[in-house]
Formats: structure tokens, sequence, C-alpha cells
């Protein structure tokens, strides 16, 4: 499937590149020729890379969690130029934890979220992620364990308690996982699927105790299987530590197996249990 989101950060890539060095060298007066090579080096470096966006658009249709409405019509204009504005100007109305976004420490724990823990403490540098492509094959959910840390079991739930068959090494800080949810198209569906995959608590209590991992991006809109006492209970597990990221509700469709940069940038949302985020990754 081609993501035509991905064209259009080709070109603001280069862009990105002169505005940030041009920033940089216009401090220190005009830019000199050794700034400009920089810059067109830059430009040259950033055009080699592959650019996918993993993040879904914003539609009605948009699944909500628990919702068979979708988002519903979440955006109206407040003042139009056909209707005698000066501008279209817009108002939306979103829960934070609509589309693709981020979960904050203070979510599941009402301790945190007095103390500040929102999606400003979060710690989002551009760094190198692992995609993983997790086998969807009944046949096998019982043979494998991804990093040796989740299971996939035959309802496509990531547990701990099955034989491990791929083993990656502590030191793997950020891991997509691209599920069955992906393959079903789950996120194009306007009623809410609950039986989509995730964690379960077993599954959530390894990966933190034994593992190094601190983001976790998933293709559905929670990062916990759907009965209430299991979805508290691995939201707490992952996010109580305070440093571990989930990322919900990616669009992986064209997302291959492999290791990339990644670049997540929520909204700056004081007292914020979620954000809404744009994420990319790069190759």
């Amino acid at each position: 499937m081609t993501n035509h989101n991905t064209s259009l950060f080709c070109p603001l890539l280069p862009l990105a590149a002169v505005l940030a060095l041009v920033s940089v060298t216009s401090v220190a007066g005009a830019v000199s020729p050794s700034d400009l090579q920089k810059i067109m080096e830059e430009e040259r470096n950033y055009m080699k890379k592959k650019v996918i966006d993993i993040c879904h658009k914003y539609v009605p249709d948009l699944p909500a969690y628990g919702s068979n409405n979708g988002l519903g019509n979440f955006i109206k204009l407040e003042t139009s130029i056909k209707l005698g504005g000066l501008s279209n100007y817009s108002v939306f109305k979103l829960a934070t934890h609509s589309g693709t976004h981020v979960d904050a420490p203070g979510h599941f724990n009402q301790t945190l979220f007095e103390s500040g823990y929102d999606v400003v403490t979060l710690h989002l540098p551009a760094l190198n992620v692992l995609v993983v492509d997790t086998p969807r094959d009944k046949n096998i959910t019982d043979m494998f364990l991804i990093f040796g840390i989740i299971s996939c079991l035959p309802t496509y739930l990531f547990s701990s308690d099955i034989k491990r068959s791929l083993n990656i090494p502590r030191g793997v800080k950020r891991v997509l996982f691209r599920t069955l949810n992906t393959d079903r198209r789950l996120m194009y569906k306007k009623e809410f699927e609950s039986s989509y995959a995730a964690f379960t608590s077993d599954g959530a209590e390894y990966l933190v105790q034994n593992t190094d991992i601190k983001l976790i991006g998933v293709d559905y809109l929670s990062v916990a299987i759907n009965p209430k006492e299991e979805l508290v209970k691995v939201h707490q597990l992952l996010l109580d530590p305070k440093d571990i990221i989930p990322v919900e509700g990616l669009n992986l469709d064209d997302a291959v197996p492999g290791v990339y940069t990644i670049h997540c940038v929520p909204l700056r949302l004081v007292h914020g249990d979620g954000s809404p985020t744009r994420c990319i990754l790069f190759q």
C-alpha cells in the first residue's frame, strides 16, 4: 500500500535542514560559503533518506476506543470566507488518546498525574527504533516469544508464558510491533474492535523486568488487551516506572521490519495524560 503522506515530507526535509543551519549561522552574521556548503550537503543527505509517515489521518471514521461511531465530526468552521468571514477558522475537539497518540505516566496513576507526570515530561529524542513483524499464523503462535519478551497466543495476545524463539538482546530500547491489527486494517474501521492484538499483563511485566525497552509502538488504539482488569494492569505496569512510553494507533502499513530512526512529537499539553502525536520513520 502506498502511503501518500510520505511524499509530502520529502520536500520538507531539505527545507528543515536549511532553516536549522541558517538559524545557527545567522547568530554569527551572514551565511558564509562554507555554511552554504554545509546546507547543501545536509539537503543531499536528507534527499537520500526513506521517509515513512506512521500516523493515521484524523477523519470522522477513525475508530475511537470503546465506540462504534468513530471520532465523528470533531472539527467545524467557526468562521467561513464563503459565509462572509475574513478567513476560514476551525475549532476541533478530540480526546487526548485519539488516533496515533502517546500515553503519559499519569494516564492510569492518580499519584503520578497529580505529581505532574504529563506528556510534557516524556523524553522522546530522535533515535533508532526496531520494527518487528509478528507472526500471524495460529500454528506458530506457541513457538515464539518476541524478543524473548512477549508471546503470541492463539488469540493473538502478547504473553510471556510461551516458548521463546526470537531473542533480541538487552540494549534494544525502542520497538514497534506490526501485528495482525495491520493485516485486519482495524484502524480503518469505524467500529471499535475489541479483539485487537496487544499486551497481556504477564507480557508487560516481563518486558519491564527483563528488557531495556523504553518505547513501545502498537498498531491499534491500546497497548493493553481489552478486558478491564488487564487494561488497567498492563498500563500500570508499563507506565508506573515513568520511563516507558507507549505509542498507540500507529500506521505501520508501509513499515517493513528493520531499523529506522523515529521522530515522535506529541503536543506539549500541560496536565495532559496523553496526546495526539506525529511519528515519522527515517531509513
